[in-house]
């Protein structure tokens, strides 16, 4: 599933044609690791017109679901609609309780909720389609699926060597008590996880799946949106984008201070010393080589991450834990008042 060069900066699998009717009015998951694009990608269509303005996550299937359990049981999904409707999920709507009520009066799972309130809020807003951008649900592609079966997943991916500079300097990703002062391994790791595990969901998906290179999308914004936008059926005219600037599109979502001056692509290359860089290479070279990121030559011998093999088990058997179990109450957060 390695990007090709050129056009083959995205992926998707052979089938339906992308500008069918039918395609144009799917709902679209912009997914990936944090810290990736994802939000840019996402602000570049709302800017596109056409789509629900939400600027907000809404955490559906990593947080609702695992949190209140199965909607179609009521006592469950009134404890997630009373926590949500208290928290900026709701807010950022712009819904009144009268649009809301009759909007979600038949909904029995999280897929059924999210479109509910979606098109309730395009009817508002005089749009046809919605858009989601919650960078986890990535891990969740096999029940959005199940819940929305018209859904289109676009998969933004970075150079996990980027990536994990961000990460660490918005401090994402916590070591292991004995990893402290390797923040940036640590997220260097979990990206190479995440996107695994994307990828592999993603295979099942066929022709609803594409992945975008981050870099494609800030180095040729024009003819990578054009590419997007045959797949999923919707023009995404650049000027217009750039003319309409929600969000990150003319405030760039940085972590670093100097943002006017900022070049988010092969960030690594000045930044990380030899012997992290070898570190982080170590960690992720097989998955930054099968993404045809190259790899540079590092002199320095790397070491390994402490424990590293109990990080990948860890984010394992706490996916596990959320989907499966109802330990899921107890993992996910019990409010939703950071949101």
């Amino acid at each position: 599933m390695n990007s090709l060069q050129g056009e083959s900066l995205l992926r998707s699998d052979a089938g339906e044609e992308p500008g069918s009717s039918a395609r144009s009015r799917s709902p679209v998951f912009v997914v990936g690791c944090p810290r990736s694009g994802t939000t840019l990608l996402y602000h570049m269509l709302l800017s596109a017109g056409n789509f629900v303005v939400y600027r907000t996550e809404s955490q559906i299937f990593n947080l609702l679901e695992p949190r209140f359990g199965d909607f179609s049981n009521p006592s469950n999904f009134q404890r997630m609609l009373r926590a949500w409707k208290n928290s900026r999920l709701f807010r950022e709507t712009g819904l009144d309780e009268k649009e809301l009520s009759e909007a979600i009066a038949n909904c029995r799972n999280g897929g059924d909720f999210l479109r509910a309130v979606m098109e309730a809020m395009a009817r508002r807003q005089g749009v046809t389609r919605f858009a989601d951008c919650t960078p986890e649900h990535l891990l969740y592609l096999r029940r959005i699926k199940e819940t929305l079966p018209d859904a289109i997943v676009l998969h933004v991916i970075r150079d996990g060597r980027d990536v994990a500079l961000s990460m660490a300097k918005q401090n994402w990703i916590t070591p292991l008590p004995w990893g402290r002062g390797r923040e940036i391994e640590v997220a260097a790791l979990y990206w190479d996880w995440i996107v695994g595990k994307g990828r592999d969901s993603g295979k099942a998906l066929g022709r609803d799946y594409m992945e975008v290179r981050f870099e494609e999308l800030v180095q040729r914004p024009q003819p990578t949106l054009q590419t997007v936008g045959q797949f999923i059926g919707q023009t995404l005219d650049y000027d217009q984008i750039r003319k309409a600037g929600i969000g990150s599109v003319s405030q760039p979502n940085t972590s670093f201070v100097d943002a006017a001056s900022f070049d988010p692509v092969a960030r690594w290359k000045s930044v990380m010393q030899p012997q992290l860089l070898s570190n982080v290479q170590k960690l992720t070279g097989a998955t930054l080589e099968s993404l045809d990121y190259a790899l540079a030559g590092c002199a320095e011998k790397a070491s390994g991450l402490p424990a590293q093999n109990l990080y990948r088990s860890y984010w394992d058997a706490k996916l596990f834990l959320k989907q499966k179990t109802s330990a899921g109450k107890w993992i996910a957060s019990r409010d939703l008042s950071w949101v």
